[in-house]
This record gives structure tokens, C-alpha cells and sequence, in this order.
């Protein structure tokens, strides 16, 4: 049983390291970005909380201003748990790179709000 688990994992792991790095560009340039109000893709980049190296994931993302909201239900996702450790972070929006700090809310859903300068 461990086997297959562990399987499935790697399996999950690189479907998502491919999915990635197809969309990961387009997303940076502008593509599916939410507008100031609404919903889209943006890249998140954390600084990682080991290495120190900036790390970039591609999330959907709902849009109010200058407040960025991204969630996940996964309580082990690596990019919330750099942003515990280092909360500030940078959404590419519109071929931009914006600053910003985020804010973590632990629960059923994972919940990050991101304040951008």
C-alpha cells in the first residue's frame, strides 16, 4: 500500500510541476489576470523558508483593489508555509511584479490575503 502511495504522490507531484510550467509563463506575462475586482490567475512568488530562494506558484486568485485573496485546502502546501515564516511576497499581475505582504488564516480552507503596496 505504501508503494502505491507513494506512486500516486510522485505521479501528482510532476502532473503539477508540468501543468506549471506551461501556464507559469503565460500567467507572469498577464494572461487570466483578475482585474481590480474579480477573479484570475496570478503567480505567487515566497521566498523559501530553507533555501531563502524565491519560489513561484500559479494560483486562481479573487481581486479587490489592492487585496489579493488565494486559498488552498492543502495543509501542507510549501507556499503557505514560507509566507508563515516570510510574509512578504510578490503577485505578478498585468506583466508587473507588485509587492506585497500577505496574511495567513489557517482552517478547513487555507486562506491567504495579500495587502499589495
Amino acid at each position: 500500500m505504501t508503494s502505491i502511495r507513494t506512486a500516486q504522490a510522485e505521479l501528482t507531484r510532476t502532473a503539477f510541476r508540468t501543468l506549471n510550467s506551461i501556464v507559469k509563463p503565460a500567467v507572469i506575462a498577464g494572461a487570466g489576470n483578475p482585474f481590480p475586482v474579480g477573479g484570475g490567475a496570478v503567480v505567487l512568488e515566497v521566498t523559501g523558508r530553507v533555501s531563502r530562494k524565491p519560489r513561484q506558484v500559479p494560483l486562481l486568485a479573487t481581486r479587490l483593489g489592492n487585496k489579493v485573496t488565494v486559498s488552498t485546502v492543502r495543509s501542507n502546501s510549501q507556499w503557505v508555509r514560507n509566507i508563515e515564516v516570510d510574509p512578504n511576497v510578490v503577485v505578478h499581475l498585468c506583466g508587473r511584479r507588485r509587492a506585497g505582504t500577505a496574511e495567513v488564516t489557517r482552517g478547513t480552507l487555507n486562506v491567504v490575503t495579500i495587502s499589495l503596496a
